[in-house]
């Protein structure tokens, strides 16, 4: 008996440390400025559900790396739930644009394509079936935020798809389908078409339109078209907005957040539509956002992310992008956050670590540059030709500078893996959006440490708000040594971080850090010591050094 009331006690109590680690981890401090957002394309990730792999009668050939492989959300929540994501370090996922797509297809110069991207919409209201259903998004968003993890979904308001014998062009109070933009200033990169057949949302128009005939037949023949009508009904009587081709889709995007609850947006095409409409999108967003978290009870201090593509803009420019003949500050349009298309050229041209970081420290701490903003640094993406490392020279480099900045880190599928981005038969950004290499991974001893790598600078940034939020300050320079300290809202954290150190026995000062007595974690190597004389010491095959304070 006694026996039997010893090991139900062990069960217990490890039963209390799973739930308290558990819920140390759901609680974990997060900010934006800090976040480590792993950007994937839904379709190339991760086939969770092989039943869905083949709808609308999208059938036709297409040009390798063009049409759908497969992957869906079901693919997504199966990596979260196998912790691909929590070794990874990561707390956000972004997902590429999962409305309902174009059925047909369209032949872009390297061969017919299908809109396995997701940027080709053609219903903003509903899910396209290669990606999954609501009830799979339902999933995915609970399933991340069981662990952690915030999900950032792709708003596109710009444009709808191409045009197609089977998806026919939008009424003409809704789109134009010309002149196609040039460019040379505001005008001709905004009031216009970005590519040939890429009709263009008339996002300047505040005239009351009708919904598109297709749109309403779709919706009877789902059996829908009632409760669309009504919810459409509610949004302009309470808002007071016309309706407005840019208001009907604010409104159907928008729906993602008070349905799913999901925790921002990454905003396509950003400077292709007039900058007073991402105001309006921000309030309607932050509007959903308060209402899902008052019903479902949820209390958070963190808010609804706005990360805009202003395709071209840089941290060099501070708040402003410009035009040529307009500077527009988009921070101040709705945005708290943009993507920094400057950070792979300073991490290549900048003479050293110390240069890069501090740059971005000055900029991100400046009262008149970024300070009330973030900033999401990447090195690698879906539409950039020219990566930091095309040829996946540098893995372990392009980990560190990345993970290791200030700002928001966003780590490319694939990237932790140095996924191949030149591919024998295939043309254009296809190389850049190949499959997932699950089987690699499994099977290469040389992945797996770059994915260790990864994977350590990645917790690493995930548990220390400093990393990518805090100030940045050099101790040492040769060999490099930096400490980054964050302190606000009653936080306060502080990491000392040693690159290029010789392998073996290793002396950091740290004495205006730590004091004598503290106990240290690297978190690199995963060893402890205690400061003595000002000095820390560490043994280690590493040439890099994670330090934290141990609070016990």
């Amino acid at each position: 008996m006694k026996n039997l009331t010893y090991i139900l006690l062990l069960i217990l109590v490890f039963s209390c440390k799973t739930v308290q680690q558990k819920q140390s981890q759901d609680q974990k401090p997060f900010s934006w400025k800090s976040a480590n957002l792993y950007f994937l394309l839904v379709d190339r990730f991760n086939n969770g559900d092989k039943t869905n792999d083949i709808n609308y009668n999208r059938t036709k050939e297409t040009a390798k790396f063009r049409g759908f492989e497969g992957g869906d959300i079901k693919g997504i929540t199966q990596k979260i739930n196998e912790g691909y994501f929590t070794k990874l370090g990561v707390n956000a996922i972004w997902l590429t644009p999962i409305v309902e797509q174009i059925h047909d297809g369209v032949d872009e110069g390297s061969g017919f394509t299908y809109a396995y991207h997701g940027y080709w919409t053609k219903d903003w209201t509903a899910i396209d079936k290669n990606f999954g259903t609501k009830a799979d998004l339902h999933e995915l968003v609970k399933t991340a935020h069981k662990n952690g993890i915030k999900i950032v979904l792709d708003a596109v308001i710009n444009h709808t798809g191409p045009v197609t014998k089977i998806d026919k062009v939008w009424p003409k109070d809704w789109v134009r389908t010309s002149p196609q933009c040039t460019y040379k200033d505001y005008k001709t990169a905004v009031s216009c078409t970005l590519v040939k057949n890429l009709p263009d949302i008339l996002t300047e128009s505040n005239d009351n339109v009708e919904l598109p005939e297709f749109l309403i037949q779709k919706w009877k023949k789902e059996g829908r078209y009632e409760q669309e009508i009504a919810s459409l009904n509610a949004f302009f009587q309470r808002t007071g907005y016309p309706k407005a081709p840019k208001y009907y889709i604010i409104k159907w995007l928008t729906d993602y957040i008070t349905e799913f609850g999901i925790d921002g947006f990454r905003v396509d095409t950003v400077k292709h539509v007039e900058e007073s409409v991402w105001n309006d999108f921000a309030k309607e967003c932050r509007f959903a956002f308060a209402s899902y978290n008052k019903t479902h009870q949820v209390e958070t201090q963190t808010p609804f992310y706005l990360v805009g593509e202003v395709y071209g803009y840089g941290i060099s420019a501070g708040q402003f992008y410009d035009f040529g003949d307009r500077k527009v500050n988009y921070f101040k349009n709705g945005f708290n956050s943009l993507i920094n298309f400057e950070f792979k050229w300073n991490a290549k041209q900048l003479p050293s670590y110390e240069a890069l970081f501090s740059k971005y420290n000055t900029s991100l701490h400046d009262e008149n540059l970024l300070k009330n903003y973030g900033l999401l640094n990447y090195m690698t993406s879906h539409d950039d030709g020219a990566p930091f490392d095309k040829e996946r020279n540098k893995p372990f480099e392009t980990a560190t500078k990345l993970l290791l900045a200030p700002g928001t880190s966003q780590i490319y599928y694939g990237d932790e893996v140095a996924k191949p981005l030149i591919i024998d038969g295939v043309a254009g950004d296809a190389n850049l959006r190949s499959p997932m290499n699950w089987t690699r991974i499994n099977s290469d001893k040389e992945t797996k440490n770059l994915l260790q790598h990864w994977q350590k600078l990645g917790r690493f940034r995930q548990n220390h708000l400093a990393v990518g939020a805090g100030k940045h300050t050099m101790l040492n320079k040769n060999p490099y040594v930096f400490k980054r300290e964050y302190t606000k809202n009653k936080i306060s954290d502080v990491v000392v971080i040693a690159l290029d150190k010789p392998k073996g026995k290793k002396l950091i000062q740290v004495a205006s850090v730590f004091k004598d007595g503290t106990k240290l974690h690297d978190a690199y190597a995963n060893k402890f010591a205690i400061v003595k004389n000002g000095i820390v010491t560490f043994n280690t095959e590493y040439p890099i050094v994670l330090l934290e304070k141990i609070n016990y």
